[in-house]
């Protein structure tokens, strides 16, 4: 039986989640900041005697926050590197729509905009549509102000996550097809196995060396310690 080990730090929310004959165990908590202080201790209490018996390591690789993102990609590189295992990269914002799907906030055929509060003004945001099952990608992860969002189409639409704070600064022909809205939910590592499983039968893997955080924005909005100059 397929064994995948998943872990998804890219929002406040710090979680793991194991798929093992069958069965999901998972942990999840609300920890802002804390992810780095929770993270191993809910890999032990999953894994008690380490990664035996594992097949893959899947990870929640983003968008989302820039630690949070890094803090899960160094922990399954170095689960990767350790056993000697291949790596399953799952978008953050794909993950939230398995988790609306799995507590029916969506259903089969449902057009879903699932989005993330970028903060500086700007959400990360991607469009999917439920079929068969499975969530499928019909606009890929974009950041945008939310007065510059544009939608293809005009059927009405479940929206997710944090970017729907800015629901009152988005156009309104955006803002009008929701038909539902659930701006607090959060993606959890058990959400992202359904992809995870799909990509694994598909055969797609990372090496330990190609798992990456995809971050969206090409620039950086701040500078490291060296750039900053001499403190007065």
């Amino acid at each position: 039986m397929t064994s995948i080990l998943a872990v998804d730090t890219s929002t406040e929310a710090c979680s793991v989640a194991l798929y093992r004959d069958g069965e999901v165990t998972a942990r999840h908590a609300i920890a802002p900041r804390r992810h780095n202080q929770l993270l191993l201790g809910m890999l032990r209490e999953l894994m008690p005697a380490g990664p035996v018996g594992l097949d893959a390591v899947a990870y929640g690789s983003g968008p989302g926050s820039f630690t949070g993102l890094r803090i899960a990609a160094s922990a399954v590189q170095g689960l990767c590197f350790a056993a000697g295992l291949p790596a399953l990269p799952v978008s953050t914002l794909a993950c939230q729509v398995y988790a609306a799907l799995r507590l029916g906030h969506a259903v089969e055929g449902d057009l879903v905009l699932s989005t993330l509060d970028a903060h500086i003004g700007e959400l990360y945001w991607a469009l999917y549509r439920i079929d068969d099952g499975q969530v499928e990608e019909l606009v890929g992860a974009r950041v945008d102000k939310p007065a510059a969002l544009v939608l293809p189409g005009a059927d009405a639409l479940v929206a997710l996550g944090g970017g729907l704070d800015y629901r009152d600064a988005m156009p309104a022909p955006v803002s009008v097809r929701f038909r539902s809205a659930y701006p607090a939910l959060l993606p959890s590592a058990r959400d992202l196995l359904p992809a995870a499983c799909r990509e694994w039968q598909a055969g797609a893997r990372q090496s330990a060396e190609q798992v990456c955080p995809v971050y969206i924005r090409d620039e950086i909005s701040w500078k490291k310690l060296a750039e900053q100059g001499p403190r007065p």
